[in-house]
């Protein structure tokens, strides 16, 4: 078969990202940037659409006049296109259609627009990209010659989530370690358990209810796919599992910002949350992003409660191997360890050996926090002033630990911090809440004073910001009605009821116990 179509649209789109950049480059639009304020975006506007759009025009020209023949270079030169129409979509939305929003938001005041409409419902590029998706595959149809290309935007979730590996270090794992596998472990087996015991007392099959649990309680897609062969599932129980997932995680992107910035959660609450109560990890990602859209904090914290879960499935595939073959009578055998090993999802392989490359030092200092690495040889312009220093002095008595007391003193003394333990020391000073607003900013200015950020973790931000883009516009491409009306009325019920459940416990949870403790 051959995949590539004898179409214009790539060398079109090619050269129309080229002029973009030149239109930009020579200063042409300098009063589109000016009023929509994307400044910020410049280095990417005018890097990006050459950089793709000469991609595009050579192989927009071989698709156009080229031989195509079956094989290799013609299935993977066809997904071009595809590729390329997702991130035209994304570019326009990030840098034009979302700030048009943001600007238009905030004409209407600064509580009923620039709070209410912008902000609480998270009018960002993300949730645009997302938006435009759905509206482009259920109302206009994907090209046909996009079509193969824009399969491969789960491959950008992919890979932006192994590549998020490299942004970790020990030191936020030993922080966030511990919670996550609370949390996940508490909410995932009660998960589990309370679809089997709903799936009983309503009757559905033993299959169904095995398939759904997983899905609904572990993550999403990949759960399903892996506990299928294990309970028997059959076809349409499995259709049905994915449309449960599919409509919740949609409507779990775009509610969990919205609550979240009613309620004002930080941002390692609101990723840890996400992290929890949504399902597949590109719903965890689009929610993440969607709450944080110009950083990265909310989506390293929920991928890290996404990680922590999926690695949970092991013991998941056991529970229902065993719960199946007692409550089946003739179930066949099933290598569980089988299943379990080859079902495994390889991205989360991924994201643990970037981990462990990054905790070696390969891509930034070892010791990097948040993307970060302390150096205190600063310029003088960044020690604390005189100003600064009477403020810590006139609350220095409200201290009481021993080691914060020394902490704040060698601060005062050396007008900034001395190593990575008083950093520590001092941030736990912070969110103890025991000094005044204006002491904790002169500590927050002091730790930002010290924590630099490696080139290289600036750049790989960068590059996984473009890919979550990428793959979360063409995820929108791949939700039609018809999949999400799949769902069935059983599952549906369960799965709504469970989902929900666990979204709010969670969220009681967060808001108690979790706190901005990175």
């Amino acid at each position: 078969m051959v995949y590539t179509k004898k179409h214009p649209a790539l060398l079109i789109i090619g050269i129309f990202m080229v002029a973009l950049g030149a239109l930009v480059d020579f200063g042409l639009m300098d009063g589109v940037i000016s009023y929509l304020a994307i400044k910020k975006h410049l280095a990417e506007i005018t890097t990006l659409p050459y950089i793709f759009g000469s991609v595009a025009i050579v192989v927009g020209l071989w698709h156009l006049f080229g031989e195509h023949k079956e094989g290799h270079l013609d299935y993977y030169l066809s997904t071009v296109a595809g590729v390329v129409f997702i991130l035209l979509i994304a570019m326009v939305v990030r840098w034009f259609a979302a700030p048009f929003i943001a600007v238009l938001s905030k004409s209407m005041g600064p509580v009923m627009g620039a709070k209410y409409l912008h902000e609480v419902f998270g009018l960002n590029y993300i949730v645009l990209g997302i938006l435009t998706g759905i509206i482009i595959v259920n109302f206009f149809k994907v090209p046909s010659w996009a079509e193969n290309g824009v399969r491969l935007s789960r491959l950008g979730l992919k890979t932006g989530v192994v590549l998020l590996g490299t942004l970790y270090s020990l030191a936020e794992l030993q922080q966030l370690g511990a919670l996550s596998i609370v949390m996940v472990g508490f909410f995932v087996l009660g998960s589990v358990g309370l679809v089997l015991w709903m799936g009983a007392r309503r009757n559905i099959p033993n299959s169904m209810g095995g398939v759904l649990s997983a899905g609904m309680g572990v993550c999403g897609v990949s759960a399903t796919v892996a506990a299928a062969p294990v309970v028997q599932a059959k076809s349409v129980e499995i259709a049905y599992t994915i449309g449960t997932i599919l409509l919740w995680g949609v409507g779990s992107m775009f509610l969990f910002p919205i609550i979240g910035n009613i309620l004002n959660l930080g941002h390692v609450q609101f990723g840890a949350w996400a992290g929890t109560g949504i399902l597949n990890s590109a719903q965890v990602a689009g929610a993440a992003l969607a709450y944080q859209p110009d950083g990265i904090e909310t989506l390293k914290v929920a991928e890290i409660f996404n990680i922590t879960r999926v690695l949970i499935l092991p013991i998941i595939v056991v529970w229902l191997a065993v719960w199946y073959v007692k409550r089946e009578e003739s179930a066949p055998g099933v290598n569980i360890a089988q299943v379990a090993f080859q079902k495994f999802p390889v991205f989360v392989v991924g994201f643990l050996l970037m981990f462990a490359l990054s905790s070696t030092g390969i891509f930034s200092p070892p010791n990097h926090y948040k993307g970060k690495y302390f150096d205190n040889d600063i310029p003088a312009e960044k020690l604390l002033t005189e100003q600064a220093l009477t403020t810590l002095k006139n609350e220095q008595q409200k201290v009481q630990r021993a080691a914060r007391q020394a902490a704040l003193a060698r601060l005062i003394e050396n007008k900034k911090l001395m190593s990575i333990e008083d950093d520590n020391t001092l941030r736990g000073l912070i969110n103890a809440k025991v000094l005044s607003k204006e002491a904790n900013a002169v500590l927050k200015k002091a730790h930002k004073a010290v924590r630099h950020t490696a080139e290289k973790i600036k750049k790989f931000r960068q590059f996984i910001v473009w890919l979550f883009a990428f793959g979360l516009t063409g995820l929108g491409m791949q939700i039609t009605f018809a999949s999400i009306k799949q769902a069935g009325g059983q599952p549906l019920v369960i799965g709504g009821v469970v989902g929900t459940i666990k979204a709010v416990l969670s969220l009681i949870v967060v808001v108690l116990f979790v706190h901005e403790t990175i």
